[in-house]
């Protein structure tokens, strides 16, 4: 009964490693004909070390900014905490700003907020804007990535 118990747990694991291979697979081809969705998931995987990828900091930012570049508003975020924090890229808090910019002019909230143009905030208690883009820029690379891979 033990015997026959590890086989069916051995294919199991041989079925599951190889769907993990096909999404991937799968997911890489719509990436590379230039699907932004598909290039945010290619980076959020490498970010998180998924789907049978090693975690590769560079790879995730490449595939991440990719992405960014179509307009997807998420992964412009995603490449603006990138380059706050100087995963996978070289930290530059003056591109950081600017990918920001650009979700914020698509009415991100997270991107208006960091910004210091959160209309909620505007009035309110003393609000550290500085701290709150460095709590951020922690944050986005992991939370998106999970966003990301949701997505269908």
């Amino acid at each position: 009964m033990k015997i026959l118990q590890i086989i069916m747990a051995s294919c199991l694991l041989v079925i599951s490693m190889n769907s993990f291979a096909d999404v991937f697979s799968d997911i890489k081809q719509q990436a590379e004909g230039g699907d932004a969705l598909a290039q945010a998931k290619m980076g959020a995987m490498y970010q998180l070390g998924r789907n049978g990828v090693d975690k590769d900091a560079q790879e995730s930012a490449s595939w991440m900014l990719k992405s960014a570049s179509q307009g997807m508003v998420e992964a412009q975020v995603f490449v603006a905490a990138l380059y706050d924090r100087g995963l996978g890229v070289r930290q530059d808090y003056n591109k950081a700003t600017e990918w920001y910019e650009k979700a914020a002019k698509q009415k991100h909230g997270t991107a208006l907020a960091i910004l210091g143009r959160n209309e909620v905030a505007k009035g309110g208690i003393a609000f550290n804007y500085k701290s709150m883009r460095l709590r951020a820029s922690k944050q986005i690379p992991v939370e998106y990535s999970k966003r990301f891979l949701r997505q269908k």
